[in-house]
């Protein structure tokens, strides 16, 4: 069995990195970690030197993970790409075929009280309805199994 779990060291994607380990460990599957560094927009030094930092600090969250899943006796890789989450990681999953392609959903706000969390549901539905995630882009396009992790 091949899994892909796309992983940028959030907090996010270590709640799926942790799924992964409990519900798979035992069929000791071959894991592709893909983490993808998304471009920072301007083509100065400054925001070089800010790519430069973010790639560091990714590759080395990626590569932990990837330490801890082959102790947990997995088979692991690791694939960093650049540019938009959302078509490397449907290029990997196309050249790569893993059998199933494990992530985390992912809310860029903060965890609050029950009704505000209820509300930022809805809103945050309506927007992946007509602007999409990374998460629903690769639901209506890519070719293999999708396990979304949800954040609690």
């Amino acid at each position: 069995m091949h899994l892909m779990l796309a992983y940028d060291h959030s907090r996010n994607a270590r709640i799926a990195l942790e799924a992964v380990k409990s519900m798979f460990a035992s069929a000791k599957p071959e894991i592709t970690l893909i983490s993808v560094i998304e471009d920072v927009g301007s083509a100065t030094s400054v925001t070089d030197d800010m790519f430069d930092e973010q790639y560091r600090e990714q590759r080395a969250g990626v590569e932990a993970a990837a330490a801890e899943l082959t102790a947990a006796g997995m088979k692991t890789r690791v694939l960093i790409a650049e540019g938009d989450a959302r078509k490397m990681i449907l290029r990997a999953t196309q050249e790569r075929e893993p059998d199933l392609l494990v992530m985390a959903r992912h809310s860029h706000k903060p965890d609050r009280g029950f009704f505000a969390s209820k509300l930022d549901a809805f809103v945050e539905e309506f927007d992946h309805m007509t602007f999409g995630s990374v998460s629903a882009f690769l639901a209506r396009r890519v070719q293999c199994p999708l396990l979304i992790i949800p954040a609690p």
